[in-house]
């Protein structure tokens, strides 16, 4: 068991790693962009569509990581009042759960959106860069977090022991 929980840590570095190196590229764009508009009055024509894309890299790489790990932020305003119930641990599991097999929907629905991108060769402004693979991407990694969060919310609910070590 722990080697299965050493490989998906292993894993869950990759994702983590695309989105930093995108994140360096965005600040190095960001800086260049400046630079030249603010010296040379030129600014990089294609500086706003590589930022979006940028963003969409960084966001949806991260998600499954952060999803899977629960690090995302948390508002716990009825946390007391589930505590005092003793239901907290099979609440957080049932909406883990809920969340991952909810998301499956508009992963599909990525899917979906990047086929009609690819049949009617929609292509960024600049650059002309092909929509769908972005939109697949994010499709593909809404996916990942889907499956994340539902394998999650089941640990959480059979077998909670499991996520001890790796919370700590």
């Amino acid at each position: 068991m722990k080697s299965i929980a050493k490989l998906l840590n292993r894993l869950a570095e990759l994702p983590m790693l695309l989105a930093a190196a995108t994140l360096f590229v965005l600040m190095v764009l960001t800086f260049s962009d400046v630079i030249m508009r603010s010296t040379f009055s030129a600014p990089i024509e294609a500086a706003t569509e590589l930022t979006r894309i940028a963003m969409a890299v960084i966001v949806f790489s991260a998600l499954p990581v952060v999803s899977g790990r629960a690090n995302h932020i948390v508002v716990d305003l009825l946390d007391p009042l589930f505590h005092r119930l003793r239901i907290e641990r099979v609440l957080e599991g049932l909406i883990t759960l809920i969340c991952g097999v909810l998301l499956y929907w508009p992963a599909m629905r990525s899917f979906d959106l990047a086929a009609r991108a690819r049949n009617y060769g929609d292509l960024t402004e600049y650059l002309a860069i092909p929509v769908f693979y972005i939109t697949w991407f994010i499709a593909f990694m809404t996916l990942v977090t889907a499956l994340s969060m539902a394998l999650r919310g089941l640990v959480i609910l059979f077998k909670p022991d499991l996520l001890r070590g790796a919370n700590d």
